[in-house]
Order: C-alpha cells, then sequence, then structure tokens
C-alpha cells in the first residue's frame, strides 16, 4: 500500500511523451499511484498501448495524439483534462552530430520539441493550475548530457540545459501560486531513443556506461518515472526549482 504522501487518487496528471520508454514508464506509475493520467504523443499506436496497460492495472488513462510543437493542439488537449494537478514534460528526441556538421534544420528540429515542446507544456500546465487554484507540481525531463561536452550531442545537450534554466526561472515565477516546478536529469537509460546504434556499438555503449556506474548498471525507464513520481506527489512538497539526477552515480565523465 502506498504511503499517503505518494496517493494521487482524486488528481489529473499529463504526461507528454506517454507512448514509449521514460513516458510510457511514468504514466503508467501515476496512474498507479492514483492519478487520472492524460497521455500525450504523437505515436497513436504507442498511446494505446499505453493506455491499454494502465487500465489492465485498474487505471484510468486517456489519449491525446499530438506533436508537443504544436502549441495549439497541446493547449486544447491540457485544456480538455480539466484541473491539472502535475504535469510531467517527457516527450524528446535525440540527433546526433559534430559541431561543424549541425544544421539549422537539425538544431531547429532539437530545439522545438525538446525545447519548445517542454516550453509549452509547461506555459499550459500552469495557466491551467493558476486558473482552477490548483497547488500543482510540473515535473520537466532534462538529462546527464548537459553536464558534460558530450561529441555529438550539441543540440540535444544545449536543449536539455535550456530545459533547466526554464524549470528555474518557471520555479521562482509560480511558486507564489503554491506551483512547484522540478526537473529530472536521468544518466544512460535504456530506452527506444537510447536503442540507436548498431546492436554492437549499443553494447558497447551500454557496457562503457556499466563500468563507470557505481551500481554497475545503466537505467531502466522505471527507475526516471520514480524519480518523476517524487517530484509530483506531496511527497516532495518543498521541493522546488531543483534537478534530480537518477544517473546510477554517474558524473557522465565525457
Amino acid at each position: 500500500m502506498a504511503l499517503i504522501a505518494y496517493d494521487l487518487t482524486g488528481r489529473t496528471a499529463f504526461v507528454t511523451g506517454a507512448a514509449s520508454g521514460i513516458g510510457r514508464a511514468t504514466a503508467a506509475l501515476l496512474a498507479e499511484a492514483g492519478a487520472t493520467v492524460h497521455c500525450a504523443d504523437r505515436d497513436e499506436t504507442g498511446l494505446k498501448e499505453t493506455a491499454t496497460l494502465i487500465a489492465r492495472r485498474g487505471g484510468t488513462a486517456h489519449v491525446h495524439p499530438l506533436d508537443v510543437t504544436d502549441r495549439p493542439a497541446l493547449a486544447a488537449a491540457v485544456r480538455a483534462a480539466g484541473p491539472l494537478h502535475v504535469m510531467a514534460a517527457v516527450a524528446g528526441i535525440m540527433h546526433t552530430s559534430t559541431v561543424l556538421e549541425t544544421r539549422d534544420e537539425d538544431l531547429d528540429r532539437v530545439l522545438a520539441v525538446n525545447f519548445k515542446g517542454v516550453l509549452y507544456a509547461c506555459q499550459e500546465a500552469a495557466r491551467s493550475m493558476i486558473e482552477h487554484g490548483v497547488p500543482g507540481s510540473v515535473v520537466t525531463m532534462a538529462s546527464g548530457a548537459m553536464d558534460a561536452a558530450t561529441p555529438g550531442l550539441l543540440c540535444y545537450s544545449a536543449a536539455k540545459a535550456a530545459v533547466v534554466q526554464l524549470t528555474k526561472t518557471l520555479a521562482a515565477e509560480v511558486g507564489r501560486h503554491g506551483i512547484r516546478v522540478n526537473a529530472v536529469a536521468p544518466g544512460w537509460v535504456r530506452t527506444p531513443m537510447t536503442d540507436r546504434h548498431e546492436p554492437a556499438a549499443q553494447e558497447q555503449a551500454e557496457a562503457a556506461m556499466t563500468r563507470v556506474s557505481p551500481l554497475g548498471r545503466v537505467g531502466e525507464p522505471a527507475d526516471v518515472a520514480h524519480a518523476v513520481l517524487h517530484l509530483a506527489c506531496d511527497a516532495s512538497s518543498f521541493t522546488t526549482g531543483q534537478i534530480l539526477r537518477p544517473n546510477g552515480g554517474v558524473a557522465m565523465p565525457w
């Protein structure tokens, strides 16, 4: 039985990127904690699978097929969800290119999803919470990649660093409404997004991260989902403007 501080019964949560990976794990865990979860993603098939998973576990889920870069669509979905208590802005994409090879369209696409999409979600969630007088929680998804100079990840790392600044600024602005805003910055987590290499290269990358982790393993989506749950619920009622790093103790040293 969940501790009362982790009980989200009667509350409404909105999760972007809910069709797979960390987003799916987050939506499922928030539903398990008692929340009615609104799942958003451009992958409609994945969304339905997430909703089915939640329903099979006795939870309640609604699906919103949309692209987080479409501000009007996202705003309409948040309004349709009703008074919002939790926003988990998880949706993101990966892009790899060296600084010298990065094109305008690469940067624009990553910033549109990984920063603007998070900004829109934060704005709409905060507006809903203020309008309905809900002392809610907004959780953004940053990344350990922002803490180090990782070759090939300029666009991704820069966008995630911007998310952290957004998180801190919004926390300072809406705290007077009782709204908390925090970020989760995972280390290497085994998801469809990180599974982007050839099998041998993927195995090498995971092995390298395992070697530098004091816990001797890479992360799973559930590891990050539990961090989101903590920040979403009353257990973290005195926490805002912070970055929680579930990374197995890895400092991301390259």
